[in-house]
């Protein structure tokens, strides 16, 4: 719950901090007077960034287990399915949080955590993952996904995307209309924004979308970092960690759905779009850390 309010907070003062700079600047006054209203602007940014992305946190379990085909495993039914259960158990108890959902679907090597409260999670492993992997390396890898849950990621990344949506959001329309100004000049202005405002949103909310995925991005490949090492936490060292990541190294990772991309055990395309670090990085850095 302090995550979520922390999420509204932040969101609430993103929108107000856009007011006062744009206030400031004189750019309240040039666009009142020239037709658009800021407030309502602000408010419609507030909305787009932060319902969008909250609605997006709250159904992302239900959507996982349907996009991912995700089977919850209820009661085991057997000793694998029991000893993956009692893994997420431990290291919850260890992280300090809620026991979450259990599942396991079909596909590729790969697992994912998601959930909008850290205490009602849900954690799912890959048929491929449970069969190409010692049982040590596929603990480490759900105690990865464990410390996604205990450090909050889900909601972080959320936070992150919200804000960027609402830069988005006001700046493609405030600059929009700029543009729509100055092709119009001496034009009645009566009749509302021109054609100029229409195609300068759309070109600039898929630029700067792009510029804000690079963000989100970059913030989740530094989230992947502190999760391994979270899984080493949980082991009590770290060379189950490093194992886990070289086998799947070798691998083909499965491809996740969008919503939960992010909190996978490996996943992305691209250097600057890729949600996870290459794994030669990733192991790097777990042994350039300090011995646990």
């Amino acid at each position: 719950m302090k995550r979520i309010l922390l999420f509204v907070l932040t969101n609430v003062m993103v929108v107000a901090v856009l007011g006062i700079v744009a206030s400031l600047l004189g750019v309240n006054r040039f666009l009142t007077s020239n037709g658009l209203n800021l407030v309502s602007l602000l408010g419609f940014a507030l909305v787009m960034g932060f319902g969008g992305a909250i609605i997006s946190l709250l159904i992302s379990k239900p959507m996982a287990k349907w996009t991912s085909g995700v089977r919850v495993i209820e009661q085991p039914q057997n000793v694998d399915e029991a000893w993956i259960v009692e893994t997420v158990r431990k290291f919850a108890d260890k992280a300090g949080i809620g026991m979450p959902e259990v599942g396991i679907f079909d596909g590729a090597p790969n697992a994912f955590a998601t959930g909008a409260f850290k205490n009602s999670a849900l954690v799912a492993v890959s048929t491929g993952l449970l069969q190409g992997m010692t049982r040590e390396e596929i603990e480490a890898v759900i105690g990865h996904e464990i410390a996604h849950v205990a450090n909050g990621d889900m909601v972080t990344m959320t936070l992150i995307q919200g804000v960027m949506n609402t830069f988005v959001v006001f700046l493609s329309r405030v600059i929009g209309y700029a543009v729509d100004s100055f092709l119009r000049k001496g034009d009645d202005r009566s009749s509302g924004p021109g054609i100029g405002y229409y195609i300068s949103t759309i070109v600039l909310d898929i630029v700067l979308g792009f510029a804000a995925a690079i963000v989100v991005a970059w913030f989740s490949r530094q989230r992947e970092f502190r999760a391994d090492a979270g899984a080493a936490q949980l082991m009590g060292r770290k060379q189950p960690m490093i194992n886990a990541l070289a086998r799947l190294g070798g691998m083909t990772p499965g491809e996740l759905p969008k919503s939960v991309a992010a909190m996978g055990i490996a996943g992305g395309i691209g250097q600057l779009f890729s949600t996870h670090p290459p794994i030669e990085e990733r192991i790097a850095a777990l042994q350039t850390a300090s011995n646990t």
